[in-house]
């Protein structure tokens, strides 16, 4: 018996009967030897782990545009945090880590630069419109691996595109992950407004700061600690009325304070517009795209929009600025 069938045959006995477990994947597009010692989906979550669009969240905006400071979230801060929220409560549940792990790193991988503010400029100018959980999906499948994609299984992919507050994954890994990631951006974004400040934690309404805490690390915790004792030998994820209720008023309040009207949010506009006018820039000079990209066009593997869209939403916030800089930005002469 190898490590994986020893892993496999351990998920069977000690995990919940409610776990997606990893001998009954509904398996991949293209089939593949079995690892002797990574069951499926502990294979999936490396392979985002180590893939190029992991390693750009780094440079991607989470909620505020090129901020001064070294402690500000990131994309990539922001989707470790959900990880590691996401992977607690699916320990405490006996539901499968590595499916539930997986997920979560995946789930923002086709973000573009400078988060919703990219994403919007996107969805407006794309023929087909854009959104971030779907071209999360779209790098996994085949933008990755010199076009190859990763080939992840069914859970994972499902996972990643049903993470949105609209989203039904199949599974209850699926369903920590779409409840973690509101967690994390609710307390830690409120962490950073707080340190930028946006907001003071005085001005967080009483109700909610008697509810769910006084501080974002008690918010968190009482989130958490909220899906784990709700969602305890059930066949769904979910929280309390009284916590779910202060969690949904909470993340209102926040995007009235912060995600739309504050001076975080000054730059957004420009950031909408250099997106915008890369898409438009790129749409007339496809000559001008990455080879890969000039290659797809010419083989037929989607339209010149999807793939300038493509190009454009793999971006960092600061290699979008080089790019305009270049094109648009006159040089001083040089002799």
């Amino acid at each position: 018996m190898t490590i994986r069938e020893q892993m496999e045959q351990r998920e069977l006995e000690y995990l919940s009967p409610y776990a997606a477990m990893s001998v009954n994947s509904k398996g991949r597009d293209r089939e593949e030897i079995p690892c002797d010692i990574r069951p499926v989906y502990q294979r999936d979550r490396d392979r985002i782990l180590h893939c190029k669009a992991f390693r750009r969240l780094k440079q991607k905006t989470q909620v505020f545009l090129m901020p001064k400071g070294d402690h500000y979230r990131t994309r990539l801060t922001h989707t470790l945090e959900v990880s590691q929220n996401a992977r607690t409560i699916a320990k405490a549940l006996r539901l499968n880590e590595d499916l539930t792990e997986a997920i979560a790193l995946g789930h923002d991988l086709g973000h573009t630069p400078y988060g919703h503010a990219g994403e919007r400029a996107l969805n407006r100018v794309c023929p087909n419109g854009f959104r971030h959980n779907e071209q999360s999906v779209r790098v996994v499948e085949v933008l990755e691996n010199q076009g190859q994609g990763l080939n992840l299984t069914k859970e994972v992919r499902d996972g990643i595109l049903n993470h949105k507050t609209a989203g039904r994954p199949s599974t209850l890994e699926g369903q920590i992950v779409r409840l973690s990631d509101k967690i994390a951006y609710i307390a830690h974004d409120t962490d950073d407004a707080i340190r930028g400040g946006i907001l003071t934690e005085e001005r967080i309404p009483k109700e909610f700061r008697k509810t769910l805490g006084a501080s974002p690390r008690q918010r968190m915790n009482a989130m958490i600690h909220d899906v784990i004792t709700q969602s305890m030998d059930c066949p769904e994820i979910r929280m309390s009325p009284e916590i779910g209720e202060a969690t949904a008023e909470l993340r209102k309040f926040m995007f009235a304070e912060v995600y739309q009207n504050s001076r975080a949010k000054a730059e957004e506009k420009k950031a909408v517009h250099l997106v915008e006018q890369l898409y438009m820039y790129y749409i007339e000079h496809i000559s001008e795209l990455p080879e890969k990209y000039r290659d797809r066009i010419e083989r037929g593997e989607g339209k010149k929009e999807q793939n300038v869209c493509d190009f454009i939403a793999g971006m960092t916030d600061l290699y979008a600025v080089k790019q305009y800089q270049e094109i648009f930005i006159p040089e001083s002469w040089k002799i």
